[in-house]
């Protein structure tokens, strides 16, 4: 199912609520606080009514107030809507795991993105969760990635990282480096490529993306001298890649690449494993910076950091990278409407107009 995206749509974003214990609540209620927010979009947050009435009295928010709703077709432009989805009582334990916030924050993402896939929200900002407290039958997940490729039915899809201009994705994301070898191929690379690049284009709005393939080991390999990861696989999907008409370069040695700036001319990068293009994008745009999903049939965003623990309940945390998120996700939304309206066929867009004068 989808929704109008008419000009006189406003965009419905829903937002589940992450780990109670951490600083999701917080960060909800820095960004929907200035109200000029809600003029961009309608937010649905899934989650507690109790729970947020604990974080605005332990937060000292008097000014701030959601509008509490029974499902998604209540929502009410213009108002922080809550779903209240949970009605028994939550214990809160600030900067603690607890089994109690995993069931919560599961049951929040399984609502929202149930929501999602029928269609009742245009796209799904995820709060941080606790990796480890939400584990369970229903959630047996090395984190939101994995779980939302296999909800939304994807083959494969890309933990983008994204911040400006900067997007960098892994070709292998929440994997032991241990494994990381094994599982690089030539057939597994070129289709990160492709997601890469169709994301590039229907997502962001780039016609011709430029994207930059790092390589495996240091210095690329040196041709065979320090690995031969580059020589027998890489270079060879490149290769197939550009032969599908997509413009990627490399393999590139992730230092010197980082180190000199020359990721500035790139519009997507691929990395090979998780920490080789996450510590330079966190050191970079950590403050700021959203994990995006590209591959999927439907919009997700989430600030690219964790829980913060540390950081509950003592007003500090910033919004930055909450509210990024969420302009992401209308962009987004936008782009991927003004995508299809370009490539639609021509004959089937006058049928849909005759039908509708009709």
């Amino acid at each position: 199912m989808t929704r109008d995206l008419s000009s006189n749509h406003t965009i419905k974003i829903g937002i589940s609520h992450g780990d109670v214990n951490g600083i999701s609540y917080e960060l909800i209620m820095k960004t929907l606080f200035d109200s000029r927010m809600l003029d961009f979009f309608t937010p649905v947050i899934y989650g507690s009514s109790k729970v947020a009435s604990y974080h605005k009295k332990i937060l000292g928010v008097h000014d701030f107030n959601f509008h509490v709703i029974r499902s998604v077709d209540q929502a009410v432009p213009g108002k922080a809507n809550l779903v209240n989805i949970f009605h028994e009582e939550i214990k809160i334990d600030l900067g603690q795991t607890t089994n109690v916030a995993g069931r919560a924050a599961f049951h929040s993402l399984e609502q929202a993105t149930d929501d999602l896939a029928a269609g009742h929200i245009d796209a799904l900002v995820t709060a941080p969760i606790n990796k480890q407290n939400i584990q369970s039958k229903d959630f047996d997940f090395p984190g939101h990635t994995e779980y939302l490729t296999k909800k939304f039915g994807a083959t494969e899809s890309l933990m983008l990282m994204v911040s400006n201009e900067t997007r960098i994705g892994v070709i292998t994301g929440h994997i032991p480096l241990r494994d990381v070898p094994s599982r690089i191929s030539r057939e597994g690379i070129l289709k990160k490529v492709q997601i890469l690049n169709a994301s590039l284009q229907r997502d962001f709005g780039i016609s011709k993306p430029r994207i930059a393939l790092l390589g495996l080991n240091p210095h690329a390999g040196d041709k065979g001298v320090i690995g031969v990861e580059e020589q027998d696989i890489i270079i060879p999907a490149i290769k197939q890649a550009f032969d599908e008409g997509i413009l990627v370069f490399g393999p590139y040695p992730a230092d010197g690449f980082f180190g000199s700036a020359s990721f500035n001319n790139f519009d997507g990068i691929l990395t090979m494993y998780h920490d080789q293009g996450l510590i330079p994008f966190k050191t970079l745009s950590f403050k700021s910076g959203v994990n995006y999903t590209a591959g999927l049939p439907v919009v997700r965003t989430s600030p690219a950091h964790g829980t913060a623990f540390d950081m509950a309940g003592k007003n500090i945390a910033s919004p930055d990278a909450f509210r990024e998120s969420v302009y992401l996700a209308i962009d987004v939304v936008k782009n991927r409407k003004m995508y299809e309206e370009i490539t639609a066929d021509p004959l089937d867009v006058a049928q849909e107009q005759d039908d509708n004068d009709n």
